[in-house]
């Protein structure tokens, strides 16, 4: 087999549909368009998801799921990452603001502590919200929890 033998397996390929050439050729005139009507005219483009007047899939299908609009939102904040905090930047306390500082969290976010891994050292905590578990065990290392608005 050589570059001058090579051709398309059987079938692979099409010869294009000449339109517009013609009677003779079934797509003179026209050109397999029809007669009048906007599919007959150049620039129609039916719309996303329009399958001809039947009632299209996505008004078809039930709506699902539920949106709170009353969720409250947390950034997490577990104590292997307090305790990494606390180590590099040695600080007593961990406050909103000091995240903030750090650029640990935005602007806008809230906090909630959770008790993923160990705390070694005393810290004062004050966050929006804590997990019971990381309650437990900053105080169990004499630290205080307070809970700001």
């Amino acid at each position: 087999m050589e570059l001058h033998n090579l051709k398309p397996a059987a079938g692979s390929t099409k010869v294009k549909k000449r339109l517009g050439r013609g009677e003779g050729s079934k797509t003179g005139g026209t050109a397999g368009r029809g007669n009048k009507g906007a599919q007959s005219r150049s620039g129609y483009k039916a719309k996303k998801g329009f399958e001809g007047g039947q009632m299209p899939l996505q008004r078809r299908l039930p709506k699902g799921g539920f949106k709170n609009i009353n969720r409250v939102e947390y950034e997490p904040l577990n104590l292997v990452k307090i305790e990494e905090l606390v180590a590099k930047h040695s600080l007593s306390e961990i406050t909103v603001d000091n995240l903030r500082g750090l650029r640990v969290i935005s602007k806008t976010d809230l906090v909630k502590v959770l008790g993923t891994g160990e705390l070694k050292t005393k810290v004062n905590v004050s966050v929006h919200a804590i997990s019971d578990s990381a309650k437990q065990k900053i105080e169990a290392l004499g630290g205080t929890v307070t809970i700001v608005k």
